[in-house]
């Protein structure tokens, strides 16, 4: 599980809170009380409910503000995708909300399953980690340190070890061998006292003890002669109930009897009534079966009667088809004369298309003339392309004289511009004249220049001086400080200290003659030398040279600069205009190479087209037209002589049609093909007409057919059912099946008394074999009345030892409140109850510890091998190999630290870093191994203070590789920043919350 978001509404300080994008390594630094805390605290209070207000050992971190109570964090779940946990304030530990992305809404519940079931105790033992462990180990006393590192290493906290303690404590506390204080050793030895006192007041009291066992003796026979009088009211009752069911037990023995007499024999449940159904249903059936078959040989004279002419009827398709081309036959003789007009006009349209033409070629050779698609492009692009020639020469002659009256005029304006420019001597006279004059003014820029480097130099040489003096007033005073240190040290002989001192003061002497040797001064000297030699130099120049005024010379070196660009720029342009000239004259060239061409393709085409090559040249669009619509129009002719083809053999198909079913099927013959086709309709009707009524006395036939079948299978049936009837009685004919019925009535008839007998009886005092044995018996009422006299006497002498009972109870009670015996059997008996129920507690307590002894057994023997083995090595990784192995003790719970050198250490003898380094191993191995399933973020809350720089680092190291889970690590060392990446810090103010940089 991973967290995303973060969304604090209100919690402690923080309000309206939203980290965002949390990284898998995130950490959280701040200072103190800038809200690490709280935001772990709420982590915990989302995931696992705020505590409650009974949970005093918690902070609730309500807003004080009155912000909105809770928030919301939004995380990644293995197996149910992105989901969204959301607490605010409630009942009890706050109201949650959880939502999948898939849509799942639900409450604890669902959040309870993506949580594994893992309650807040035990997800802070083993993922949430802070100082308090470690602070443990610092207060614990030697020999509990071991303890409580297998504690961490069970349950991830000192519950274990604690649990184990207290335990031991209230064992101890109760008993303890050769104790004194414990409440069971006290209550022995007040026991034993008492036992001692009661037995020489019993001494004293032997008249006490008969008469107690007097009162025993009576007790005891008073028992006996009660059961006795229970024993004699159980047969007087026994006798009292066979007086009420001898009857009924008689009744029950002669029916047993009478079925034994009429043995075995099987007849169908309900027999008579089912035989009696069957031939009630047989009767009715046979007479349906007779009538239907009378009406089936009914139905098959009429159908043999009223047979149609089926080989007319199968040719219904044809004849139909033929028919309904009757009618065309008129439709067809008017569409032949249609096609002869046409015709006409299509002659007369030919010869007037061949006059303009006007080409020496018969009709089939225009007709073989190739007008296709491509042919008729090729006619169009021919077409256009002579009409462009044609414009484009004319362009062209317009451009020519254009760009031909351009040329002249820029070669004009050339002309005259190179009349205007210096010539190249006039030119360098007047360069050579500017550059001196341009000399003077560098060297006095220079002069200048030079001047200033020189006042910098003298004023860094004032400063250098001023610093050197300050510097060696202050390297004076440290040496006088340090020989005053070297001489009391002599005075004092602290022959250490005085050595340190003459070392001081020699190294001191040396760095100040090496320090303030003069050398830059030296350089800044010789600088200032250099630069008052150029000043001279420059200056002497300056003085020796003879200069005029330059304003006019710039300005005549400018105005023919000026003309010498615009004389550039005209050159420019007459290149240009020449260019332009010169492809005028090439696309001149370019036209008449394709205007040959064009005319090569048009004498090639006029070919193909059979017509003149003064008529391609000017109407070569018109003349293909033309050819087309003499083509069009020579087809459609073609056309229509096929279509009057056609139709005079569809009139003679159809005549020859008809004339066949006339001949076959009619009579009479007639020329009429309208009369044929009604007297041929007439007969196909009532040829349908009997194959409809025939088809129908068929089906109802069949259907009879299927009736009488049905009526027979029932008949069968029911037989069937009868013989089985027969068969199940063991009889053949009827008369024997009814006297077996009879029987089997009567049977029926008394198995059903007998039942009613064995209900009343199942109710009674008497079992079964009581029944029997009282069968025997003839007199009861002889015997119910001795068992009342023998009870009569009992009652009699159980009065009289209830009197002498009484009579010695009194004597006893006399003689306990007269003496001590009573008073310490008292004290004695509760002393014992006491003593009792602390033993009872005592024992609860010993079988917990043998409970989490066992458990403490089992685990070390199965989980921790495991877990050890993960500890290792992280302990060998943070302790760079210098302790390798831990090993369980033998007995008990704690640890044995192997190091490097195979040397053992029991837990206290470790040094307090490394004990820690112990426990952070644990810690996480407990983690990443019995709880390497639950990838849920491990939250550390700055628990490695006491470590040094390195331990810090290795630390650090180690939680980086645990890549399976997340890590929150919140920190207030800014020492630490520097090991981990910028994009996983996020910085906590008091005030504000923002990204670290």
């Amino acid at each position: 599980m991973k967290i995303v978001d973060i969304h604090i509404y209100g919690y402690g300080q923080l309000e309206n809170v939203t980290f965002s994008d949390l990284e898998n390594f995130q950490v959280f630094f701040g200072e103190n009380e800038a809200g690490k805390s709280t935001i772990m605290a709420f982590i915990h209070g989302i995931l696992f409910g705020f505590p409650t207000k009974q949970q005093s050992s918690e902070l609730r971190y309500e807003p004080k503000n009155g912000a909105k109570y809770g928030g919301k964090i939004r995380i990644f779940h293995e197996e149910h995708g992105f989901a969204v946990i959301e607490r605010v304030k409630g009942k009890a530990a706050g109201d949650v909300k959880v939502a999948l992305d898939n849509g799942t809404v639900g409450g604890e519940e669902l959040l309870k399953d993506l949580l594994s079931n893992f309650d807040k105790s035990l997800f802070q033992a083993i993922f949430s980690f802070n100082l308090h462990g470690l602070q443990n180990i610092h207060q614990m006393k030697g020999e509990d340190i071991g303890k409580f590192l297998f504690s961490a290493g069970t349950l991830g906290t000192e519950r274990l070890a604690r649990t184990e303690a207290s335990l031991q404590k209230e064992l101890d506390s109760r008993f303890k061998p050769g104790g004194k204080k414990p409440i069971l050793n006290e209550k022995f030895h007040e026991i034993h006292d008492l036992h001692k006192e009661l037995k020489k007041a019993a001494a004293k009291n032997q008249e006490y003890e008969q008469l107690v066992e007097k009162k025993l003796t009576l007790q005891q026979e008073m028992e006996e002669i009660t059961i006795s009088l229970q024993e004699l009211k159980e047969e007087a009752d026994k006798l009292s109930e066979w007086k009420k069911i001898r009857s009924l037990v008689q009744e029950e023995k002669q029916i047993s009897k009478e079925l034994k007499e009429m043995g075995d024999f099987q007849f169908p449940v309900r027999g008579i009534e089912r035989l009696e159904q069957l031939n009630q249903s047989i009767r009715p059936l046979k007479g349906q079966m007779i009538s239907l078959q009378e009406r089936i040989d009914q139905l098959k004279q009429e159908i043999l009667s009223s047979q149609p002419d089926l080989s007319f009827l199968e040719n219904e398709s044809v004849l139909m088809s033929t028919l309904d081309q009757i009618p065309l036959v008129e439709q067809m003789m008017l569409e032949k004369q249609k096609c002869e007009t046409r015709l006409t006009e299509m002659d007369e349209k030919l010869v007037l298309l061949k006059e303009k033409l006007h080409l020496s070629i018969n009709d089939e050779e225009i007709l073989a003339i190739n007008t296709n698609i491509f042919m008729k492009n090729e006619v169009e692009s021919i077409a256009k392309k002579g009409q462009k020639l044609i414009e484009l020469q004319q362009d062209l002659e317009k451009r020519f004289q254009e760009e031909k009256d351009s040329l002249e005029n820029i070669e004009k304006d050339v002309q005259f511009a190179e009349s205007q420019i210096l010539s190249e001597k006039e030119r360098a006279i007047l360069e050579e004249q500017i550059n001196e004059g341009s000399d003077k003014k560098g060297l006095e820029i220079e002069w200048t220049t030079v001047k200033d480097k020189m006042k910098f130099y003298q004023d860094e040489t004032k400063r250098e001086r001023s610093l050197q003096q300050q510097r060696w007033i202050q390297f004076m005073i440290f040496e006088l400080i340090l020989l005053g240190f070297t001489f009391y040290s002599l005075k004092s002989s602290q022959w250490v200290l005085f050595l340190l001192g003459l070392i001081g003061c020699i190294m001191m002497l040396i760095f100040m003659t090496n320090n303030f040797r003069d050398s830059k001064q030296e350089d800044i000297r010789k600088t200032l030398d250099r630069l008052k030699e150029k000043e001279k130099k420059l200056q002497e120049k300056l003085q020796s040279a003879e200069f005029r005024d330059l304003s006019y010379l710039i300005e005549q070196i400018k105005l023919d600069d000026h003309r010498r660009d615009n004389l550039q720029i005209l050159n420019i342009k007459l290149e240009g205009q020449q260019n332009q000239y010169e492809r005028v004259i090439a696309k001149f060239e370019d036209w008449e190479k394709e205007a040959r061409e064009h005319k090569k393709k048009l004498v090639a085409l006029s070919s193909n087209l059979r017509i003149p090559e003064y008529m391609a040249q000017s109407h070569l669009d018109e003349a293909f037209e033309l050819i087309e619509q003499f083509k069009l129009v020579g087809r459609e002719k073609q056309h229509l002589l096929e279509r009057m083809k056609q139709i005079s053999l569809e009139q003679a198909r159809i005549a020859e049609e008809v004339n066949f079913f006339t001949n076959r099927y009619l009579s009479e013959t007639n020329k009429d093909l309208h009369k044929i086709a009604y007297l041929l309709r007439n007969k196909l009707k009532e040829e349908h007409e009997k194959y409809v009524k025939c088809t129908e006395k068929q089906r109802k036939l069949e259907d009879f057919a299927a009736d009488i079948q049905q009526l027979n299978r029932e008949h069968q049936q029911l037989q069937f059912e009868k013989e089985q009837l027969f068969n199940e009685a063991g009889v053949e004919d009827e008369q024997f099946y009814y006297e077996i019925g009879n029987k089997a009535e009567k049977k029926r008839k008394l198995l059903e008394r007998l039942f009613i007998l064995q209900e009343q009886l199942q109710y009674s005092l008497l079992n079964e074999a009581e029944r029997e044995s009282f069968l025997q018996i003839h007199h009861a009422e002889e015997l119910i009345a001795e068992y009342n006299n023998k009870a009569l006497t009992l009652k009699s002498r159980l009065t009289e030892l209830q009197e002498e009972q009484a009579s010695i109870k009194f004597e006893i009670q006399v003689l306990e409140e007269g003496g001590v015996y009573s008073e310490l059997l008292h004290q004695f008996r509760q002393k014992k109850f006491e003593l009792e129920k602390e033993a009872k507690t005592w024992a609860v307590y010993h079988v917990a510890q043998d409970l989490l002894a066992n458990t403490i057994e089992k685990y070390k023997n199965i989980h921790l091998p495991k877990m050890l083995a993960k500890a290792e090595e992280y302990l060998s990784f943070l302790t760079s190999g210098n302790y390798q192995k831990i090993h369980l003790q033998r007995s008990g719970t704690g640890f044995l630290i192997e190091r490097k050198d195979h040397t053992l250490f029991e837990a206290n003898e470790l040094s307090q870093a490394t004990t820690e380094q112990v426990y952070v191993s644990i810690r996480f191995a407990l983690a990443t191994t019995l709880y390497e399933n639950f990838h849920f973020p491990i939250m550390v809350d700055d628990s490695f203070v006491n470590f040094d720089a390195r331990r810090t680092q290795k630390v650090l190291q180690l939680l980086k590789k645990l890549k399976k889970n997340q890590i929150f690590f919140f920190t207030c060392h800014e020492h630490l920043l520097n090991s981990f990446s910028k994009e996983s810090i996020l910085q906590l103010t008091k005030n504000t919350i923002e990204i670290h940089s």
